[in-house]
């Protein structure tokens, strides 16, 4: 699987500190960049942790079968960051996310722009 768009289209969103698309099955980082050099590979890590606890979550509320309830992003808020992760609609097990500076990013945008992008690579497969 190639995540090139994607990326690309997380990089150029104001405020953008990370951004990376990883396996929550694995944690494995498929790809990203890091503008500010935080450590992708902890982010990921990091993350899938977030990501599996939520989806873990949701199927014990909800039940396992199809159901119109879905994560469609996680937001973290510290002093200084946003962290949004976004489960992919377009690939099972594979989530989306971008640490955004708080000063500079704008939130509403950010989460649009993530959406976009799973659009755009499920328009594209």
């Amino acid at each position: 699987m190639r995540f090139e768009g994607v990326i690309e289209k997380l990089a150029t969103t104001k405020g953008v500190m990370a951004c990376a698309v990883v396996d929550y099955e694995s944690g494995m980082l498929l790809d990203g960049v890091s503008p500010s050099g935080m450590d992708l590979d902890v982010l990921s890590v990091c993350n899938t942790e977030i990501v599996r606890s939520e989806v873990r979550a949701i199927e014990r509320l909800y039940g396992e079968e199809e159901t119109e309830e879905a994560i469609e992003d996680i937001l973290i808020s510290l002093h200084k960051e946003y962290y949004l992760l976004r489960p992919m609609q377009s690939i099972k097990g594979v989530f989306m996310f971008m640490v955004l500076d708080r000063k500079t990013a704008n939130l509403a945008l950010a989460r649009r722009t993530l959406e976009i992008a799973d659009h755009q690579y499920q328009d594209d497969i």
